[in-house]
């Protein structure tokens, strides 16, 4: 006798058999865009993908064939659910440019840093869990906080970063109600979306707020070493190696498509962090740990790096370029790092609303609601100049203030503003 499914659709005969979490997921603005972005026509300033075409492909893959012949065996095995032990040391001296004194026994391998935040979400939070997080913030994050079933609670940003006391008053209000958070969600460095960095003065008071609360604190930290002017900072992780989990990525500083990412945590973190992802994947790809290993080895990585900073750099200055020229009745962020512009329309003005007209006009971002866990944002959208080249980048914004000029007069003349819910406060743009 079979049992059929319950409460099914006429699209979707197993609707009901999902579980409560899986009825939360929603596909993200920024997914639902790459099928038009990627036409060649558009131009994207949406997406994050870094630009590796200046990466020594020949011989990088000359090195991974010798790999193969050398240690193919190896590479296409199974292997430790923590991660290749060499690649650990190498990451704990990648980290140590952040002052960051690790100890490879506490560093994590994962897929891509995406999986270790999702790691951390699994192990610490429950259905109706607090996570706090920066206004805006990244969107992958707000996913994964939300397939846990956790709410999120912004705190402000400014030009500096994180707002310290703002963040005490979000976590005593939270206290005074009953509820405590479990997780303080950060990117200190060159804010996706936000653009703005973390000050070197603030970083030890948002320590002392996150510890006297009781508050582990979530670094995620992909863009660190993309800096355009002086040294890195030092990592959160490096002030109170007890207080933080770290996230980090090969994805920005080489290749995203080896999805190799790690997490160093507390020791009994890490404990519990491995146990996860064994029970997630089993292990990490060898092969992607062996060539990322290959390439830290074999490679002039640093000098890459340099590299990256003065390309992305050059982009930025493109994109800061023509927003002053083609939008000057808007305001921005002026990112000294990463691959990110925060941008604040004019007053009266919905990004998400407005996307329908950029992209018929061959120009695509990514709305500032997809940051907030509220829908707030609707009078901000990201820019991203990673990936395009200047001259792509200069074209898109004169098509995008095209639409947002056109969007300005239509309200101008006939003032329907749309309603705005824009209750927190966002980074603070730089004077254009």
């Amino acid at each position: 006798m079979s049992t059929q499914p319950q409460a099914g659709t006429r699209l979707d005969p197993w609707y009901g058999s999902y579980s409560q979490r899986t009825h939360g997921m929603r596909a993200s603005e920024i997914r639902a865009l790459f099928a038009v972005a990627n036409r060649p026509e558009v131009v994207s300033l949406a997406g994050g993908m870094p630009n590796i075409a200046d990466l020594p492909m020949a011989s990088i893959a000359d090195a991974v064939a010798d790999l193969l012949r050398r240690d193919g065996a190896r590479a296409l095995q199974y292997g430790s659910g923590q991660g290749d032990p060499v690649l650990r040391g190498q990451i704990a001296d990648v980290m140590s440019l952040e002052h960051i004194n690790a100890h490879p026994d506490d560093v994590v391998v994962t897929t891509g840093s995406q999986q270790a935040l999702d790691l951390v979400a699994r192990i610490f939070l429950d259905p109706g869990d607090v996570v706090v997080a920066e206004a805006p913030s990244y969107v992958g994050a707000l996913g994964v906080f939300r397939a846990y079933e956790a709410e999120v609670v912004h705190t402000p940003m400014d030009a500096h970063g994180l707002v310290p006391e703002a963040l005490d008053e979000v976590l005593t209000q939270l206290a005074a109600s009953g509820r405590r958070a479990k997780l303080l969600y950060t990117v200190p460095n060159f804010h996706n979306p936000g653009g703005v960095t973390l000050s070197l003065e603030r970083r030890p008071r948002v320590i002392e707020v996150a510890r006297r609360h009781g508050v582990l604190i979530l670094e995620d930290n992909p863009y660190g070493l993309l800096g355009f002017d002086g040294e890195p900072l030092p990592a959160l992780a490096s002030m109170a190696p007890d207080d933080v989990v770290y996230l980090g990525s090969f994805s920005k500083t080489f290749a995203p498509g080896y999805r190799v990412g790690w997490a160093l945590a507390p020791h009994a973190v890490r404990e519990k962090l491995v146990l996860a992802s064994e029970s997630a994947i089993l292990c990490p790809s060898n092969a992607g740990q062996l060539a990322i290993s290959t390439y830290l080895s074999q490679f002039d990585w640093r000098g890459q790096v340099k590299e990256y900073r003065r390309m992305y750099a050059e982009r930025r200055d493109a994109m800061v370029g023509a927003l002053q020229e083609y939008l000057p009745t808007c305001s921005w962020t002026t990112p000294e790092g990463g691959f990110y512009v925060w941008l604040k329309l004019p007053e009266g003005l919905d990004a998400r609303e407005m996307l329908p007209r950029a992209v018929t006009s061959l120009v695509a971002y990514v709305p500032g609601t997809a940051f907030y866990a509220d829908g707030s944002g609707a009078g901000h959208l990201r820019l991203s100049y990673c990936y395009p080249t200047p001259e792509r980048i200069v074209e898109g914004v004169r098509r995008l203030a095209g639409v947002v000029n056109a969007e300005a007069d239509l309200v101008a003349m006939f003032g329907t503003a749309p309603s705005r819910t824009d209750g927190v406060e966002t980074p603070g743009p730089a004077t254009p």
